[in-house]
């Protein structure tokens, strides 16, 4: 992750990619493909955006074989399982990750100006399966 784009650019080393890895509060997947390392994918299910994609990574070497299609396939429908929307930033910069988010149905519902760097925004994007109001209420099981 660390030395490569868009990560580069963000200005986001080593020790960044470890705190992201080692939060608890996040849900970390490692992305292999034929038993080599292909990439990662750290959501974040908590909290009034949960069901965000808060990072995606393809290794080089991997990029533009279809692992990001797949992945962030999965990643739906993990996060659709409980949640109604699939949120995730996309930085101004990376064309590449865009058209693919495009393709995927992702759609542009807000731009963060100079959120990680200046000079470069974050863009949000949705996918939904419709509003939260449509969802019963959950009932609380066992205890508290």
């Amino acid at each position: 992750m660390a030395s490569s784009e868009p990560w580069l650019t963000l200005g986001r080393g080593h020790a960044d990619a470890m705190r992201l890895l080692r939060n608890p509060a996040k849900k970390c997947f490692l992305v292999i493909d034929h038993g080599e390392r292909a990439g990662f994918l750290v959501l974040d299910l908590n909290g009034p955006l949960g069901g965000y994609i808060q990072t995606i990574g393809v290794a080089p070497e991997m990029r533009g074989l279809g692992v990001g299609t797949a992945v962030l396939r999965w990643a739906e429908r993990r996060i659709f399982k409980t949640h109604r929307n699939v949120l995730m930033c996309v930085t101004s910069f990376n064309r590449g990750a865009q058209r693919l988010y495009r393709r995927l149905g992702y759609e542009r519902v807000g731009r963060l100006r100079d959120y990680v760097v200046t000079g470069h925004d974050e863009i949000l994007l949705r996918k939904t399966l419709g509003p939260l109001s449509t969802v019963a209420p959950r009932r609380k099981t066992g205890y508290g």
